[in-house]
């Protein structure tokens, strides 16, 4: 008897409100951009006395104070995430000000020190200024840093739903079929309809595992093709012949569940069960710099088999394109008197 599958453990919440990353690469050149942006504008401003010299002062000021905000947030991240609710923006706005408050007076300073005079206004005025500034801008972009945050959470559940629905589409066809199977052994011989039994209690445990919408791994989804294989090879007998090139395969490589099962049954429903004499299935796969290579290869038979509509490869094709994003690729086709499916998964 075979070790019942272990239950996997619940995903961790996602915080509900997350800040952006600061340390990324994206969030501090939107800082850049911004602060660039903004002198440019003043600089451009028509009733603005300042020359080259100004332009260029004023750039690096403000590309200045942009990376050091960057640095700062990125650095006190940990403590804002703690705070309860919008607190977490508010916080980050708070600290956003005082650092160009902060830089403001150092520069001052060291313009008076140094003797530059690039500095015409007062000390309060030149503070003040670019204080306001910075409150104005640093609002416009955790707004827009919220939004962002906002719209990608609607867009993680709505993609979540998607993919839980197109798994429930694959579940029912999936069990009726395999119930029939355990209906039509248990006449002929009762052993195997017990070994098929204990098999499908784990392809039901699968099928409607309540963690089903998580990944598994591949050693774990090629346990379940070999399972729902063993019951068909007792329907077919020696009319269904299987090869396994797998072992170049990482066992614990990322895979959604229930992701080749589908296209097992394809290539047996659609290959092997309209051929009188049967055919071979071989699954292939291999490690690639980049990510696993699977392929399922069957004969293609001669006369089209009822209610084949392609519904099974249009949903393994989404959630891959889901959980794996545009790197990924699955093709399917004629190949040399053969119908053959593969999968290229890339590495996350």
């Amino acid at each position: 008897m075979r070790e019942p599958a272990t239950a996997t453990t619940a995903p961790i919440r996602p915080e509900h409100r997350p800040l952006p990353d600061f340390c990324s690469g994206p969030v501090i050149f939107a800082l850049l951009i911004t602060a660039s942006i903004t002198v440019t504008v003043m600089w451009l401003a028509p009733n603005n006395s300042h020359g080259w010299r100004g332009y260029t002062v004023g750039m690096l000021f403000a590309d200045w104070l942009a990376v050091v905000i960057g640095v700062a947030l990125c650095k006190l991240r940990p403590l804002f995430v703690r705070l309860p609710g919008n607190a977490s923006y508010a916080g980050v706005w708070l600290a956003m000000v005082w650092i160009v408050a902060g830089g403001s007076l150092l520069v001052y300073w060291m313009d008076g020190v140094m003797q530059m005079e690039l500095l015409r206004d007062t000390a309060g005025t030149f503070v003040v200024n670019n204080t306001m500034i910075a409150a104005l801008l640093g609002a416009a972009m955790l707004r827009y840093f919220y939004l962002l945050a906002q719209w990608q959470t609607r867009l993680e559940a709505v993609s979540q739903a998607q993919v839980a629905a197109l798994q429930a589409r694959i579940r029912p066809h999936f069990l009726f079929n395999s119930m029939n199977t355990v209906a039509a052994l248990v006449r002929v011989d009762p052993a195997a309809a017990e070994r098929t039994v204990e098999d499908l209690s784990e392809l039901f445990r699968a099928a409607l595992g309540e963690h089903s919408t998580h990944d598994g791994t591949l050693a774990e989804e090629l346990g379940l093709v070999d399972r729902y294989l063993d019951i068909e090879q007792l329907r077919l007998g020696e009319r269904l012949r299987v090869r396994r090139e797998l072992d170049d395969l990482p066992a614990g490589f990322p895979l959604p569940r229930l992701l080749l099962q589908p296209l097992v049954e394809n290539a047996v429903r659609h290959g092997i069960q309209p051929l009188r004499e049967g055919g071979e299935v071989i699954l292939r796969g291999r490690r690639e710099r980049d990510g696993v290579r699977i392929e399922i290869d069957n004969p293609l038979a001669n006369v089209p088999t009822p209610g084949g509509h392609g519904h099974g490869l249009d949903n393994v094709r989404r959630r891959v394109a889901y959980r794996y994003g545009p790197g990924a690729r699955v093709t399917a086709g004629p190949d040399a008197g053969r119908f053959v499916v593969c999968l290229q998964l890339p590495t996350q």
